[in-house]
């Protein structure tokens, strides 16, 4: 008895410092990458396939180690799927802990204020994260955008400007899901009771706004711009706005004429009183807060004065004598 509990003690005593060091290698030590690796995980894919890949792509020195750590965490079915990308020193427990969190690669889309649908959807094939004609066809889908609780003929409008991280890979249908929640999730409920104080349903506040958002760029501007047309839409003034005629106009070529003007169209705010059938463009948030938010004026018009801001007035001869002055700073500006 006492032959074998040395003969037993002896090499435990001996291989231990070797268990320990050969443990900590595959659970514990950090492996430095010498260049970023991408590794795409499906949705379904279990734990032993992914720590494979791993140790292929020489991320992690074993598989054994990882699958260790997630077993004995309990965690060995709550590998998240994605697009992953690892660099730099990480250890088998950090990047364990990467996977189970979904800490995935993102990707950035940018949106600008006052981009329309076909300015967005051309952004979106651009970059790479969707099909030009998929993305048209959805955002003029009724089941779609009535999925979406929206009652309008399109998403014209609904897709808030913002810069968004996903992860690669979301579907053309996802990522204008995720916009119009975007939007949604910056509508306050004080917002909401401003719009219905003022007699505005949700696509007309969106339709004035996208206005607002077209007609100037200037934030602090924006309530004064609002006041203007809320003013005009009392007195069943049309309010001849010329960004909603430029959207009325098929291969519009920047060029603004008399003749556009006069041209029936029912986004042509000239001809028609009220406000046009829908957005014209995606307002910000700055738009949709001016829209319900207008200022106190008696303003009726308003002009531009060359150096991106408006001048504003109440009559009409004061508006004349404002728009003789622009005109004339502009030939001034011709001669230098």
């Amino acid at each position: 008895m006492r032959n074998f509990t040395v003969w037993f003690v002896i090499p435990t005593i001996l291989f231990s410092p070797i268990i320990a060091f050969i443990s900590y290698a595959l659970l514990f030590s950090p492996l430095t990458l010498e260049n970023s690796v991408q590794l795409q995980v499906q949705p379904g894919t279990g734990l032993n396939k992914v720590a494979l890949d791993l140790q292929e792509k020489g991320v992690i020195r074993s598989s054994l180690g990882i699958k260790l750590l997630a077993r004995w965490n309990q965690q060995s079915d709550r590998i998240q799927a994605g697009h992953y990308q690892f660099s730099g020193s990480a250890t088998p427990e950090e990047i364990l802990a990467r996977l189970v969190a979904g800490d995935v690669e993102k990707v950035s889309l940018t949106i600008p204020e006052g981009f329309t649908l076909q300015q967005i959807v051309d952004r979106i094939e651009e970059k790479g994260f969707g099909r030009r004609d998929r993305l048209l066809q959805l955002a003029y889908n009724a089941d779609f955008i009535h999925s979406l609780k929206i009652d309008a003929a399109s998403l014209e409008g609904y897709l808030f400007p913002e810069t968004y991280l996903f992860a690669p890979g979301v579907g053309e249908k996802a990522l204008l899901k995720m916009m119009v929640g975007q939007l949604r999730s910056h509508i306050s409920e004080e917002l909401k009771k401003n719009a219905k104080d003022l007699g505005l349903g949700f696509h007309q506040w969106v339709t004035l706004a996208s206005i607002i958002e077209k007609e100037t760029g200037i934030v602090e501007e924006m309530p004064l711009i609002s006041s203007v047309f809320h003013n005009r839409l009392k007195r069943r003034i049309p309010l001849q706005t010329d960004p909603t005629v430029i959207y009325g106009i098929k291969n519009f070529d920047g060029n603004l004429t008399r003749k556009h003007l006069k041209t029936p169209s029912l986004y042509n705010t000239y001809l028609n009183r009220g406000l046009p059938p829908g957005p014209i463009a995606s307002p910000g948030l700055a738009a949709l807060h001016a829209a319900v938010n207008p200022a106190q004026t008696k303003y009726l018009y308003f002009v531009a004065t060359g150096d991106g801001g408006h001048r504003f007035s109440k009559t009409l001869k004061e508006h004349n004598a404002a728009v003789r002055e622009y005109l004339a700073q502009r030939r001034r500006n011709r001669k230098k």
